[in-house]
């Protein structure tokens, strides 16, 4: 099942508020890059995500925003689904090996899209993705504007995705109920000798029988020495009885992420792996308990770091204990040592324990909704040893 699409005041009210935060910076265009597997940027302010070919998003600090993207194909995909009407082909946005059209196509450079989209040439250009954003768009864009400021922006769009509107609650309860679902449907069916690709195959049947439209990442689930790995893939290796297993899964739900993550054993868990679930745990429920509305993110850090320190597990693990979440499964905001930003109500968090010896590796991950009250839950399934 799939809830109606978002309506188009939604994507409008963002771009407005993009704008804001433009005037407030002192910023004259925004300017954001997205990809098939990096598409927050052009989905949330247009509704398009690209397939093969790639996508520009153009937002002036007045004015209507405009959707770049490369090759007929693509341009009459977003003219379907984007919500901005200003649809441009740049040829440098077209798939990696291009063919060569037969219909005549009506391509623009950056300079010539310039002038339709600003009134004026824009002195100060923030760059979204700029992690991302590629050498061969930045040099034609120099080109166009030989005399423009160019710096990052990811920080302003951040500003606007990180509360959610009434409209995206639906979409986000869902992803992480299907994610949940999916987790179920896997754990409920793994067995001694079930290779790890199978065990994901079942989760990723499940999840799009209820109408998910894929992963906001590569799901996997590894076991044995490979858990000591943060990053992973499923592999055909069979699974053991008596080994430490990890699955790490989630959700796209129309544009929404969800995210869940589980350590298991079929059988008995290995000591060394039941002392690091517990101090996971332990780990855990203190962020639960404390991330709430009026508090700074710093002070849930050093919380969690001293947790670990009375385990002496304080350099087993890579960052803090929570991350924002949404358009993409990570969407900034770390609760990190030095960070010093708020938590406020409608903000969106994983809370993410991840802990390693060397040997033995896990993370226990849901997600939680920030009310004005406190928090609201997505996910709880089996938040505990889990011995199969």
């Amino acid at each position: 099942m799939r809830l109606n699409p978002l309506p188009s005041s939604e994507y409008a009210e963002r771009v407005a508020r993009l704008q804001k935060e433009l005037k407030k910076n002192g910023i004259d265009l925004f300017i954001g890059y997205s990809s098939e597997c990096e598409s927050a940027s052009s989905r949330y302010l247009t509704g398009f995500w690209p397939f093969f070919d790639f996508a520009v998003v153009m937002v002036p600090v007045e004015g209507e925003a405009a959707l770049l993207t490369g090759g007929p194909e693509s341009y009459e995909f977003a003219k379907d689904f984007s919500s901005v009407p200003a649809i441009f082909i740049n040829p440098l946005l077209v798939e990696t090996c291009a063919p060569e059209w037969v219909p005549k196509v009506t391509e623009m450079s950056f300079n010539e899209i310039l002038a339709k989209v600003c009134k004026n040439n824009p002195k100060k250009i923030g760059i979204g993705n700029w992690n991302i954003f590629p050498y061969i768009l930045f040099k034609e864009l120099n080109e166009a504007m030989p005399n423009a400021e160019f710096t990052p922006a990811d920080n302003l769009l951040l500003n606007v995705q990180k509360i959610k509107t009434k409209n995206e609650i639906p979409y986000i309860v869902e992803a992480y109920h299907i994610t949940e679902e999916a987790m179920k449907a896997a754990l409920n069916a793994a067995k001694p000798g079930m290779k790890e690709w199978e065990l994901e195959a079942i989760a990723r049947k499940k999840m799009l029988s209820m109408g998910a439209e894929g992963m906001p990442y590569p799901s996997w689930v590894c076991s044995g020495d490979h858990t000591r790995l943060s990053l992973c893939r499923s592999t055909d290796k069979p699974i053991e009885k008596n080994e430490l297993v990890q699955f790490t899964f989630g959700t796209k739900y129309m544009g929404y992420c969800g995210n869940m993550c589980r350590p298991f054993s079929i059988g008995e868990a290995p000591k060394s792996a039941r002392v690091l679930m517990e101090a996971a745990l332990e780990a855990f429920r203190y962020a639960l308990d404390t991330i709430k509305p009026g508090v700074e993110a710093s002070q849930i850090f050093e919380g969690y770091h001293k947790i670990l320190a009375r385990y002496g597990y304080e350099n087993f693990t890579l960052y803090g204990p929570a991350h924002g979440t949404g358009s993409s499964e990570v969407e900034g905001f770390w609760l990190a040592k030095d960070d010093n930003f708020i938590i406020m109500p409608g903000m969106l968090f994983n809370i993410d324990i991840w802990l390693s010896d060397g040997i033995d590796g896990l993370r226990y991950e849901d997600g939680i909704l920030i009310t004005e009250s406190g928090i609201r839950e997505l996910t709880n399934y089996k938040r505990e040893i889990i011995e199969l």
